[in-house]
Protein backbone atom coordinates (compact mmCIF):
# COMPACT_ATOMS: atom_id res chain seq x y z
CA UNK A 1 0.00 0.00 0.00
CA UNK A 2 1.09 3.55 -0.87
CA UNK A 3 1.56 5.70 2.12
CA UNK A 4 -0.78 8.46 2.47
CA UNK A 5 1.97 11.52 1.96
CA UNK A 6 2.43 10.26 -1.88
CA UNK A 7 -1.33 9.69 -2.27
CA UNK A 8 -1.63 13.35 -1.04
CA UNK A 9 1.01 14.57 -3.14
CA UNK A 10 -0.03 13.44 -6.21
CA UNK A 11 -3.95 14.19 -5.60
CA UNK A 12 -3.18 17.59 -4.47
CA UNK A 13 -0.72 18.09 -8.30
CA UNK A 14 -3.84 16.50 -10.09
CA UNK A 15 -5.89 19.19 -8.33
CA UNK A 16 -4.12 21.82 -9.22
CA UNK A 17 -3.56 21.26 -12.82
CA UNK A 18 -7.10 20.98 -12.77
CA UNK A 19 -7.00 25.22 -12.19
CA UNK A 20 -8.35 24.65 -7.81
CA UNK A 21 -7.34 27.44 -5.81
CA UNK A 22 -6.33 24.79 -3.08
CA UNK A 23 -5.78 21.74 -3.98
CA UNK A 24 -4.17 20.52 -0.84
CA UNK A 25 -6.72 21.51 1.17
CA UNK A 26 -9.26 19.69 -0.57
CA UNK A 27 -6.94 16.52 -0.98
CA UNK A 28 -6.57 16.21 2.53
CA UNK A 29 -10.68 16.96 2.98
CA UNK A 30 -11.02 14.58 0.45
CA UNK A 31 -8.84 11.89 2.11
CA UNK A 32 -10.60 12.08 5.16
CA UNK A 33 -14.14 12.24 3.66
CA UNK A 34 -13.05 8.55 1.95
CA UNK A 35 -11.38 7.42 5.44
CA UNK A 36 -14.65 8.41 7.63
CA UNK A 37 -12.03 10.68 9.89
CA UNK A 38 -11.29 14.07 10.56
CA UNK A 39 -9.04 16.07 9.06
CA UNK A 40 -6.23 15.95 11.14
CA UNK A 41 -5.77 12.78 11.56
CA UNK A 42 -5.59 12.51 7.67
CA UNK A 43 -2.74 15.19 8.43
CA UNK A 44 -1.10 13.19 11.03
CA UNK A 45 -0.84 9.78 8.98
CA UNK A 46 0.95 11.36 6.07
CA UNK A 47 3.38 13.26 8.73
CA UNK A 48 4.29 9.75 9.44
CA UNK A 49 3.88 8.19 5.97
CA UNK A 50 0.98 5.57 6.92
CA UNK A 51 -0.09 3.24 4.30
CA UNK A 52 -3.64 4.33 3.10
CA UNK A 53 -6.02 0.85 2.50
CA UNK A 54 -6.50 -0.21 -0.12
CA UNK A 55 -10.57 0.48 -0.41
CA UNK A 56 -9.86 3.79 0.92
CA UNK A 57 -7.38 4.76 -1.52
CA UNK A 58 -10.09 3.88 -4.74
CA UNK A 59 -13.24 6.06 -3.01
CA UNK A 60 -10.45 8.97 -2.55
CA UNK A 61 -9.42 8.52 -6.48
CA UNK A 62 -13.02 8.56 -7.47
CA UNK A 63 -13.58 11.76 -5.17
CA UNK A 64 -10.51 13.43 -6.54
CA UNK A 65 -11.91 12.67 -10.03
CA UNK A 66 -15.30 14.43 -9.32
CA UNK A 67 -13.51 17.37 -7.57
CA UNK A 68 -11.37 17.96 -10.85
CA UNK A 69 -14.49 17.92 -12.91
CA UNK A 70 -15.57 20.83 -10.46
CA UNK A 71 -17.82 19.30 -8.60
CA UNK A 72 -18.26 21.79 -4.95
CA UNK A 73 -15.92 19.99 -2.50
CA UNK A 74 -19.09 20.37 -0.06
CA UNK A 75 -21.47 18.81 -2.52
CA UNK A 76 -18.64 15.87 -2.30
CA UNK A 77 -18.59 15.73 1.41
CA UNK A 78 -21.86 16.15 2.17
CA UNK A 79 -21.26 19.45 4.66
CA UNK A 80 -20.09 22.94 4.75
CA UNK A 81 -18.25 24.80 7.19
CA UNK A 82 -19.81 27.92 9.03
CA UNK A 83 -19.06 29.67 12.30
CA UNK A 84 -18.93 26.90 14.50
CA UNK A 85 -21.47 24.54 12.58
CA UNK A 86 -20.60 22.11 10.31
CA UNK A 87 -24.46 22.16 8.27
CA UNK A 88 -25.69 19.53 5.52
CA UNK A 89 -25.14 21.07 1.86
CA UNK A 90 -25.87 19.83 -1.39
CA UNK A 91 -27.80 19.61 -4.76
CA UNK A 92 -30.36 22.35 -4.56
CA UNK A 93 -29.38 24.38 -1.73
CA UNK A 94 -26.64 27.49 -2.15
CA UNK A 95 -23.51 26.40 -0.34
CA UNK A 96 -22.93 29.11 3.03
CA UNK A 97 -19.98 31.02 2.85
CA UNK A 98 -17.83 32.91 5.04
CA UNK A 99 -18.45 36.38 4.13
CA UNK A 100 -21.39 35.49 5.43
CA UNK A 101 -20.59 34.32 9.10
CA UNK A 102 -19.83 38.47 9.69
CA UNK A 103 -23.64 39.12 9.86
CA UNK A 104 -24.08 37.40 13.50
CA UNK A 105 -21.26 39.84 14.84
CA UNK A 106 -23.30 42.50 12.50
CA UNK A 107 -26.19 41.83 14.65
CA UNK A 108 -24.40 41.48 18.12
CA UNK A 109 -22.71 44.83 17.55
CA UNK A 110 -25.48 46.70 16.01
CA UNK A 111 -28.56 45.32 18.20
CA UNK A 112 -26.94 43.27 21.33
CA UNK A 113 -30.72 43.33 22.67
CA UNK A 114 -32.27 42.13 19.95
CA UNK A 115 -34.30 39.17 20.47
CA UNK A 116 -36.61 38.48 17.84
CA UNK A 117 -34.42 38.18 14.25
CA UNK A 118 -35.60 37.12 11.18
CA UNK A 119 -33.46 36.02 8.40
CA UNK A 120 -34.87 36.45 4.79
CA UNK A 121 -33.45 33.97 1.91
CA UNK A 122 -32.31 31.65 4.67
CA UNK A 123 -31.10 28.97 2.52
CA UNK A 124 -29.15 26.07 4.48
CA UNK A 125 -30.26 28.31 7.72
CA UNK A 126 -26.99 28.34 8.09
CA UNK A 127 -26.82 31.83 9.64
CA UNK A 128 -30.44 31.57 10.85
CA UNK A 129 -29.15 28.31 13.58
CA UNK A 130 -25.79 30.31 14.19
CA UNK A 131 -28.00 33.69 15.12
CA UNK A 132 -30.33 31.24 17.53
CA UNK A 133 -27.54 29.42 19.14
CA UNK A 134 -24.99 32.28 19.63
CA UNK A 135 -27.67 34.63 20.78
CA UNK A 136 -28.79 33.78 23.73
CA UNK A 137 -32.52 34.02 24.46
CA UNK A 138 -33.56 35.24 20.62
CA UNK A 139 -36.42 34.00 18.62
CA UNK A 140 -34.71 33.46 15.26
CA UNK A 141 -37.27 33.04 11.75
CA UNK A 142 -35.97 31.91 9.16
CA UNK A 143 -37.86 32.49 5.28
CA UNK A 144 -36.91 30.40 2.43
CA UNK A 145 -38.93 30.10 -0.69
CA UNK A 146 -37.22 27.05 -2.42
CA UNK A 147 -38.39 23.74 -1.23
CA UNK A 148 -35.20 21.64 -1.66
CA UNK A 149 -33.37 24.57 0.40
CA UNK A 150 -36.03 24.25 2.88
CA UNK A 151 -35.65 20.81 3.10
CA UNK A 152 -31.48 21.09 3.76
CA UNK A 153 -32.76 23.98 6.22
CA UNK A 154 -35.06 21.77 8.40
CA UNK A 155 -32.59 18.99 8.40
CA UNK A 156 -29.88 21.38 9.99
CA UNK A 157 -31.83 22.79 12.56
CA UNK A 158 -33.00 19.39 13.82
CA UNK A 159 -29.44 18.28 14.13
CA UNK A 160 -28.63 21.41 16.42
CA UNK A 161 -31.75 21.85 18.15
CA UNK A 162 -30.16 20.58 21.05
CA UNK A 163 -27.58 23.87 21.00
CA UNK A 164 -30.28 26.33 20.11
CA UNK A 165 -32.13 24.87 23.09
CA UNK A 166 -29.10 25.53 25.20
CA UNK A 167 -29.08 29.17 24.31
CA UNK A 168 -32.60 29.46 25.36
CA UNK A 169 -33.09 30.25 21.89
CA UNK A 170 -36.36 29.28 19.42
CA UNK A 171 -36.01 28.81 15.37
CA UNK A 172 -38.37 28.52 13.28
CA UNK A 173 -38.39 27.85 9.84
CA UNK A 174 -41.08 29.39 7.41
CA UNK A 175 -41.61 28.39 3.87
CA UNK A 176 -41.86 31.33 1.17
CA UNK A 177 -41.04 34.64 -0.79
CA UNK A 178 -38.97 36.62 1.24
CA UNK A 179 -40.76 39.76 -0.69
CA UNK A 180 -44.16 39.42 0.57
CA UNK A 181 -43.03 38.49 4.41
CA UNK A 182 -44.33 41.84 5.14
CA UNK A 183 -47.89 41.19 3.81
CA UNK A 184 -50.67 40.93 6.15
CA UNK A 185 -51.37 36.89 6.45
CA UNK A 186 -47.87 36.10 5.26
CA UNK A 187 -46.39 32.79 6.86
CA UNK A 188 -44.03 35.13 8.70
CA UNK A 189 -46.54 37.59 9.89
CA UNK A 190 -48.48 34.64 11.12
CA UNK A 191 -45.81 33.35 12.77
CA UNK A 192 -45.47 36.95 14.60
CA UNK A 193 -48.56 37.08 15.57
CA UNK A 194 -48.67 40.85 15.46
CA UNK A 195 -45.19 41.48 16.91
CA UNK A 196 -42.66 43.14 14.83
CA UNK A 197 -38.35 42.07 14.51
CA UNK A 198 -35.76 43.78 16.52
CA UNK A 199 -33.20 43.23 13.60
CA UNK A 200 -33.58 41.65 10.32
CA UNK A 201 -30.76 40.18 8.45
CA UNK A 202 -30.52 38.66 4.42
CA UNK A 203 -28.20 37.39 2.09
CA UNK A 204 -30.21 37.86 -0.68
CA UNK A 205 -29.43 36.73 -4.45
CA UNK A 206 -27.69 39.78 -6.05
CA UNK A 207 -25.91 38.63 -9.67
CA UNK A 208 -26.74 41.20 -11.94
CA UNK A 209 -28.63 40.41 -15.66
CA UNK A 210 -26.21 39.37 -18.65
CA UNK A 211 -22.82 38.88 -15.28
CA UNK A 212 -22.30 34.54 -14.85
CA UNK A 213 -19.94 33.54 -12.33
CA UNK A 214 -16.25 32.50 -13.51
CA UNK A 215 -16.14 29.87 -10.91
CA UNK A 216 -17.77 26.46 -12.21
CA UNK A 217 -19.01 25.60 -8.81
CA UNK A 218 -21.16 28.22 -8.53
CA UNK A 219 -22.05 28.68 -12.30
CA UNK A 220 -22.97 24.92 -13.07
CA UNK A 221 -23.91 24.02 -9.55
CA UNK A 222 -25.14 26.44 -7.20
CA UNK A 223 -29.30 27.27 -7.34
CA UNK A 224 -30.00 29.70 -9.85
CA UNK A 225 -32.66 31.03 -7.45
CA UNK A 226 -30.37 31.57 -4.80
CA UNK A 227 -27.83 33.65 -7.53
CA UNK A 228 -29.74 36.12 -9.53
CA UNK A 229 -31.30 39.30 -7.87
CA UNK A 230 -32.80 40.67 -11.11
CA UNK A 231 -32.54 43.63 -13.16
CA UNK A 232 -29.35 45.25 -14.98
CA UNK A 233 -27.81 46.12 -11.63
CA UNK A 234 -28.83 43.02 -9.85
CA UNK A 235 -30.87 44.68 -6.94
CA UNK A 236 -34.31 43.66 -7.62
CA UNK A 237 -34.41 41.08 -5.18
CA UNK A 238 -32.50 43.47 -3.01
CA UNK A 239 -34.90 46.00 -2.71
CA UNK A 240 -37.58 43.73 -2.10
CA UNK A 241 -35.85 42.82 0.79
CA UNK A 242 -35.07 46.09 1.95
CA UNK A 243 -38.82 47.39 1.76
CA UNK A 244 -39.73 43.76 3.49
CA UNK A 245 -37.41 44.79 6.56
CA UNK A 246 -38.80 48.38 6.61
CA UNK A 247 -42.39 47.34 7.19
CA UNK A 248 -41.26 44.22 9.60
CA UNK A 249 -38.89 46.34 11.83
CA UNK A 250 -39.83 48.03 15.24
CA UNK A 251 -38.79 51.54 15.02
CA UNK A 252 -35.14 51.63 15.61
CA UNK A 253 -34.98 47.76 14.62
CA UNK A 254 -31.57 46.95 12.41
CA UNK A 255 -31.44 45.91 8.92
CA UNK A 256 -28.52 44.11 7.55
CA UNK A 257 -27.87 42.86 4.15
CA UNK A 258 -25.17 41.14 2.46
CA UNK A 259 -24.68 42.30 -1.40
CA UNK A 260 -21.76 42.02 -4.09
CA UNK A 261 -18.73 44.07 -3.39
CA UNK A 262 -19.76 46.96 -5.66
CA UNK A 263 -23.07 47.36 -4.45
CA UNK A 264 -22.39 49.33 -1.55
CA UNK A 265 -23.12 52.46 -2.50
CA UNK A 266 -26.16 51.74 -4.20
CA UNK A 267 -28.16 50.00 -1.18
CA UNK A 268 -26.88 53.15 0.86
CA UNK A 269 -29.41 54.92 -1.82
CA UNK A 270 -32.10 51.92 -1.01
CA UNK A 271 -31.62 51.80 2.52
CA UNK A 272 -32.65 55.47 2.14
CA UNK A 273 -35.35 55.36 -0.05
CA UNK A 274 -37.06 53.20 2.61
CA UNK A 275 -36.83 55.45 5.55
CA UNK A 276 -33.40 54.15 6.90
CA UNK A 277 -31.04 56.06 9.36
CA UNK A 278 -27.50 55.64 10.84
CA UNK A 279 -26.93 53.95 7.07
CA UNK A 280 -23.07 52.26 7.16
CA UNK A 281 -21.57 49.87 4.89
CA UNK A 282 -19.48 47.20 6.53
CA UNK A 283 -16.33 44.98 5.28
CA UNK A 284 -16.00 41.26 4.76
CA UNK A 285 -12.72 39.44 5.28
CA UNK A 286 -10.95 40.67 2.44
CA UNK A 287 -11.79 44.25 2.65
CA UNK A 288 -14.38 44.74 0.45
CA UNK A 289 -17.61 46.39 1.34
CA UNK A 290 -20.16 43.31 1.50
CA UNK A 291 -22.51 44.58 4.04
CA UNK A 292 -24.76 47.61 4.38
CA UNK A 293 -27.00 47.82 7.95
CA UNK A 294 -29.62 51.15 8.75
CA UNK A 295 -32.20 51.54 11.34
CA UNK A 296 -35.59 51.65 10.90
CA UNK A 297 -37.20 55.25 11.00
CA UNK A 298 -37.28 55.85 15.21
CA UNK A 299 -40.86 56.45 16.42
CA UNK A 300 -43.25 55.22 19.06
CA UNK A 301 -42.26 51.81 20.18
CA UNK A 302 -44.17 49.07 19.19
CA UNK A 303 -45.47 47.30 21.91
CA UNK A 304 -43.68 44.12 21.75
CA UNK A 305 -40.72 45.53 21.57
CA UNK A 306 -41.29 46.67 24.79
CA UNK A 307 -42.15 43.47 25.73
CA UNK A 308 -39.38 42.38 24.45
CA UNK A 309 -36.80 44.27 26.06
CA UNK A 310 -37.75 43.73 29.21
CA UNK A 311 -37.99 39.79 29.23
CA UNK A 312 -34.49 40.56 27.93
CA UNK A 313 -32.88 42.39 30.64
CA UNK A 314 -29.48 40.75 31.76
CA UNK A 315 -28.48 38.84 28.49
CA UNK A 316 -24.73 39.44 27.26
CA UNK A 317 -24.03 42.37 24.89
CA UNK A 318 -20.67 40.62 24.17
CA UNK A 319 -21.39 37.74 21.14
CA UNK A 320 -18.42 35.17 19.89
CA UNK A 321 -16.73 36.36 17.29
CA UNK A 322 -17.10 34.43 13.38
CA UNK A 323 -14.58 31.23 13.20
CA UNK A 324 -15.26 28.82 10.33
CA UNK A 325 -13.89 29.25 7.14
CA UNK A 326 -15.50 27.78 4.26
CA UNK A 327 -13.92 26.97 0.72
CA UNK A 328 -14.75 29.03 -2.07
CA UNK A 329 -16.73 32.32 -2.44
CA UNK A 330 -20.41 33.38 -1.14
CA UNK A 331 -23.96 32.16 -0.51
CA UNK A 332 -27.33 32.49 -0.71
CA UNK A 333 -25.46 33.80 -2.26
CA UNK A 334 -22.06 35.09 -1.54
CA UNK A 335 -22.02 36.47 -5.84
CA UNK A 336 -19.23 39.15 -6.36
Amino acid sequence: MTGYDAVLAEAARRLAEAGLPSPRADAELLAAHAAGVERGAVRRAALMAEPMPGEVRRRFEELVDERRARIPLQHLTGTAAFRTLTVEVGPGVFVPRPETELIVDLVASLSPEARRIVDLCAGSAALTISLAAELPGTEVYGVELSEQALAWARRNAAANAGRIGAAGSSLHLLAGDALTQDHPGSPLRTALAGAQADAVVSNPPYIAEGQEPLDPEVRDHDPELALYGGGEDGLRIPAGVTRAAAALLVPGGVFICEHGSGQGAAMRVLLGRHGFTGITTHQDLAGRDRFTAGRSAPGASHPSALRTRRAGAGVPTARPAGQGQNQQGRRTPSHE
